[in-house]
């Protein structure tokens, strides 16, 4: 992995800053302490703070910002125009799709998969990704639906499907998921 002395980054040489994908994008933005792993694509127009670490083939794309501390995990995908906020932790293989916003101190869990499109080639409409607020835990297989919010503070259970809004601190269980309370063992910040 090379370093980059001017900010204290270490970036793999098969890793890729700055993906143009027209002649006007400009290159990406990366702050300072970043560990960016080997197969990883960064578009332009990218705007990522410090303490950014990548595991190996994650793809972030254009018109997307992220927060300070992110981890993005092996084989995520961050499709463009996502706003992502600080001390946020992708496992493997989530997906994020265009149109989506993460607060700070947020988990999505190994394939945790957020959609934007309610009806997947079949008609036209405004792609429209969830909302998922500061504190929120999505875990393992979860599938969360297009215009969706994840309140604050919630907890998404491992493989469930959320088909309507999680109010702030409450459980989301099931397929389609049913609204609980949040047990005392899941009350407080997450600890990323």
């Amino acid at each position: 992995m090379a370093d980059d002395n001017e900010t204290n980054s270490q970036v793999h040489p098969e890793a890729t800053l700055g993906y143009g994908y027209t002649e006007e994008s400009a290159d990406p933005i990366i702050g300072e302490n970043a560990t960016i792993r080997a197969g990883t694509v960064i578009y332009d127009d990218v705007c990522i703070g410090d303490g950014f670490i990548t595991g190996h083939n994650a793809l972030v794309r254009e018109h997307t910002e992220i927060g300070d501390d992110a981890i993005i995990g092996t084989n995520t995908v961050i499709d463009g125009r996502t706003d992502i906020g600080s001390s946020v932790s992708m496992q493997t293989n989530v997906y994020v799709p265009s149109n989506t916003t993460i607060g700070s101190n947020v988990f999505l869990g190994p394939n945790a998969v957020l959609t934007n499109d309610p009806y997947p080639v079949r008609e036209d409409v405004t792609l429209e990704g969830p909302t998922v607020r500061d504190g929120a835990s999505i875990g393992a297989n979860a599938t969360i639906l297009p215009g969706v919010t994840i309140g604050e503070g919630s907890f998404v259970a491992a493989g469930a499907t959320v088909t309507s809004d999680v109010p702030s601190e409450t459980l989301a269980v099931g397929t389609p998921a049913e609204h609980e309370n949040l047990p005392d063992e899941l009350q407080g910040a997450n600890d990323i």
